[in-house]
């Protein structure tokens, strides 16, 4: 446990990052699509280790060749504007949640509720992928939809408390002083019942790993079960990208930014949130996937209190040190 006496004060000094013009976003958009086709890499290859395959690490670039040469599909009485809004709006969210993380000194977004920014982005995954299975009509991925519903209501309030805890140690919702005020001594350290829960909150809106009941193969796929062609390809993209965007806000939250010896801030950065992503996508296959119903016992009985706890020892601690 960490010695909470040497807790850092926080340091009320002007935010150490600066703004870049907003036309870098189009950098954020790259970067959500690299760190997305990492994890599908990464993915791919513990895949064909568990069906023991020969681990084939261009396994990615084929499935995308796949998917751009696939026919899209329509449905009776589909709602295509609603359904294609869903299936490729998680790009678009990704990379919104990307651009409040400061890369190392710099950053494109720095609101002064950037915490709140990233979580309403989390809020808007519930309704595309809602969409996704409502708009084609199908009864697959209407069920997948509510499945997902019933997950989200699990885990939304404890990744709330979970993201509450950093800016209640900060003083501040503004992500770098978030990542100012883990000077000496990084949240993690204090805060990990946070951290797993955020962990789990970013499996959850990734509709991944324990998670992927939305998508299940005992309801042919669900909200993807109508889904072919670029729609597929965008909507598988942008599960990826979610887990990827998730991985990078961990770092300026708990996990002290850009700090660290020898390299440049922004590498640390970077090599944080390939870590953290990595350690996400091999967990998939390592916890089975939860009932909506169980999970829902389980985040209202055990994750929530667990971080309404975490919250209230931050809180003390803060009020002890100020």
């Amino acid at each position: 446990m960490a010695d909470l006496a040497h807790v850092p004060d926080v340091v009320d000094v002007a935010s150490p990052v600066t703004l870049v013009s907003p036309g870098w976003a189009v950098l954020a958009g790259v970067l959500v699509l690299g760190l997305a086709w990492f994890a599908a890499t990464v993915d791919g290859v513990a895949s064909s280790r568990a069906q023991g395959s020969r681990a084939v690490p261009g396994r990615p670039v084929r499935e995308v060749a796949r998917l751009m040469r696939q026919r899209r599909r329509t449905t009776v009485q589909a709602d295509t504007p609603l359904w294609r809004a869903g299936s490729s709006g998680l790009l678009v969210i990704a990379t919104l949640m990307l651009i409040v993380v400061p890369l190392g000194s710099w950053t494109v977004f720095d609101p002064p509720v950037g915490v709140v920014w990233f979580n309403a982005m989390d809020v808007f995954v519930w309704a595309l992928i809602w969409l996704t299975g409502w708009g084609p009509n199908s009864v697959y991925g209407l069920v997948g939809g509510y499945r997902f519903l019933a997950h989200a209501l699990a885990y939304e309030l404890p990744l709330m408390f979970a993201l509450v805890a950093p800016p209640i140690a900060a003083h501040s919702l503004r992500v770098s002083d978030v990542v100012a005020a883990q000077h000496g001594l990084w949240f993690v350290a204090w805060m990990p019942v946070a951290f797993a829960v955020y962990l789990i909150g970013v499996a959850g809106f990734s509709v991944w790993g324990p998670f992927s009941a939305a998508a299940g193969s005992d309801i042919a796929g669900g909200v993807a079960a109508e889904l072919s062609g670029l729609d597929r390809l965008l909507f598988f993209a942008g599960r990826y990208a979610l887990l990827a965007a998730g991985a990078a806000f961990s770092v300026p939250m708990f996990l002290g930014g850009g700090a660290g010896p020898l390299l440049p801030g922004w590498l640390w950065v970077l090599v944080k949130t390939l870590v953290v992503l990595t350690v996400l996508v091999l967990a998939r296959r390592r916890v089975p996937v939860l009932r909506p119903d169980l999970f829902m016992e389980v985040g209202w009985l055990i994750v929530l209190p667990a971080a309404l706890v975490q919250v209230l020892v931050v809180s003390v601690i803060s009020v002890w040190r100020n």
